[in-house]
């Protein structure tokens, strides 16, 4: 959450006592906000190699000389609101990033998307950004790092307390297959419509290391004890190279998740955001007042998530409790009815569409627009969402 970061000066740091007091002495509550946009022609939309162009303008920017950051791969920018006390500033500060993104962006003849995937642009095309930091992930995971071309939004909530924080992450594991359904932004891959809603998710939960859900791990001396084991078998050397969903954050002391598709509109990754941000500090009431069920099992969360995957919002999900399916949909009210509590304490408005993108692409398609004219439509939507009207980008 702090300043924009292309190479190891933002990798998080791996000194577990350090971490441990870092979440002791952690505000509850702050938060930050990630969006991920990719770098398009805005003529033939395919992707343009400009990150290190558009990431050298932006160090000249003094908002986003702190805000802007790579991840990974040369056709993507990323902003970060940085810390912030309450969502309403977290959007503020994410608003002006925005703005000034979209108009430097549109200065160097540049456009911005926001799709989990891109709908037709070959992997093998891609490039790696080139720093020392980049140089050797490519080097480590080689065609799993070619292949990620994706995209998302990740949010940050602080919590104090680093038994809290792991027991937060562990439920919230039986949370995400939901935040998924809901996000799922990504059902094009390779010119044609691939049946899924988050193909995104196949793509990078499926092929890095230490990505997608991890076990519960029951306390935070089981986590560091893990994680030690990885460092002392060469697995790691920066937390950054923890891609899990959830994970505790080795730098920041805040509990991110970072499973969902980015969001073609502005406001609804605001108002994803807002949810994803109730789930984390319900969770951590819930652990206050000891009401926090036991994790669900890993061969339950993966039936979830698959679900996710495949049918988003449109699909049934488990509910374990009840040993029967129900509808996706009413897992989503179920979430939203749980978090009533964190959502009125930090004034969290959470306001969903009634068809996420993905559904909102499968509409289109099925009604005979080809997948270039629905990539083309998005781009629009995301420059006419996340720029307030009246805000030129000129």
């Amino acid at each position: 959450m702090g300043r924009g970061r292309t190479d190891d000066a933002d990798a998080g740091h791996l000194d577990l006592a350090r971490t441990w007091e870092l979440f002791e002495a952690s505000t509850d509550f702050t938060i930050g906000l990630e969006e991920e946009f990719a770098i398009v022609d805005p003529d033939t939309l395919e992707l343009r190699h400009r990150f290190e162009d558009m990431y050298a303008a932006c160090l000249q920017d003094e908002l986003l000389a702190d805000s802007a950051a790579g991840e990974l791969i040369s056709s993507e920018i990323e902003i970060r609101s940085g810390r912030a006390e309450t969502f309403a500033q977290a959007m503020d500060l994410q608003r002006e990033h925005r703005a000034r993104l979209f108009a430097l962006a549109d200065g160097m003849g540049l456009a911005l998307a926001a799709m989990g995937t891109h709908p037709w642009a070959s992997y093998l095309d891609q490039r790696i950004i080139d720093t020392p930091h980049y140089a050797r992930l490519r080097e480590e995971l080689r065609w799993v790092a070619q292949r990620n071309n994706t995209w998302s939004l990740h949010v940050h909530v602080g919590v104090r307390g680093a038994e809290r924080a792991i027991a937060v992450c562990d439920h919230l594991r039986g949370v995400l297959p939901v935040l998924l359904a809901v996000s799922a932004n990504s059902p094009c891959l390779d010119g044609r419509d691939t049946g899924l809603h988050s193909v995104r998710t196949e793509i990078f939960t499926r092929t890095f290391p230490r990505c997608g859900i991890h076990e519960a791990f029951g306390s935070w001396r089981a986590y560091a004890d893990f994680i030690d084991l990885l460092v002392r078998t060469n697995s790691i050397v920066e937390a950054t190279q923890l891609w899990w969903s959830v994970r505790p954050h080795h730098t920041f002391g805040t509990v991110e998740l970072r499973i969902c598709d980015a969001q073609t509109r502005g406001e609804e990754s605001f108002g994803l955001a807002a949810l994803i941000a109730a789930c984390i500090a319900q969770s951590a009431l819930d652990y206050d007042e000891g009401r926090l069920p036991e994790p669900l099992g890993q061969r339950e969360i993966e039936e979830n998530l698959w679900r996710a995957i495949r049918y988003g919002t449109d699909g049934h999900m488990i509910d374990f409790d009840r040993r029967e399916e129900r509808p996706t949909l009413d897992a989503v009210e179920r979430l939203i009815e749980w978090t009533v509590p964190a959502r009125e304490s930090l004034g969290l408005e959470v306001t969903l569409p009634e068809l996420n993108g993905a559904r909102r692409a499968r509409r289109a398609l099925d009604g005979g627009a080809s997948v270039a004219e629905v990539y083309r439509v998005a781009v629009a939507e995301t420059k006419r969402t996340y720029v307030r009207e009246g805000v030129s980008t000129k």
